[in-house]
């Protein structure tokens, strides 16, 4: 017969078979204009925030493009600073913002999810020494031990590691 039984956290089965955490999930769920105002957000976030988006403003601007070279050295460098760079580079950090956004969620919930099963499988530990702290008393108390040691205090009784010339 066994004092204690451990239970693996559910958690660390489950967690390979787990999706990544959606936004969706994150959205505010009021009334309809916040629903309506959510969704179109999203929507043009995604559009302008998309690779997709980034090669159709560069050719966009690729139209304008001969008149700034005609119009000389100046024209050119206003047309990358201001229209070229402004419109392209807009949609090229957004996708890396998102990316490096939903990398950083996933990583976020699983460090979650691994405290909790940390946590978790502590207080199973805790239960189990527990347990074979009163099957050590019943032994201590059949040879005669008059007082069970306490292991993990130093000699002074300070509990150990609070002692700094340990």
């Amino acid at each position: 017969m066994t004092l204690y039984q451990h239970l693996p956290h559910p958690h660390v089965a489950s967690r390979h078979a787990q999706g990544p955490v959606k936004v969706s999930d994150q959205h505010p769920q009021g009334n309809a204009i916040t629903r309506f105002n959510t969704r179109t957000a999203i929507v043009i976030t995604r559009a302008v925030g998309s690779m997709w988006c980034a090669y159709a403003f560069a050719l966009f601007d690729l139209i304008s493009l001969p008149d700034a070279i005609k119009a000389g050295a100046s024209a050119i460098v206003a047309w990358v600073a201001q229209t070229f760079l402004q419109l392209v580079l807009l949609s090229v950090i957004m996708v890396g913002q998102n990316v490096q956004a939903a990398a950083s969620d996933r990583r976020s919930e699983a460090t979650f999810h691994d405290a909790s099963a940390t946590l978790h499988e502590v207080a199973h530990l805790q239960r189990h020494l527990a347990a074979q702290d009163v099957l050590l008393t019943r032994i201590a108390e059949k040879i005669g031990l008059e007082e069970v040691p306490v292991i993990d205090a130093t000699p002074g009784g300070e509990p150990a590691g609070e002692n700094p010339d340990n």
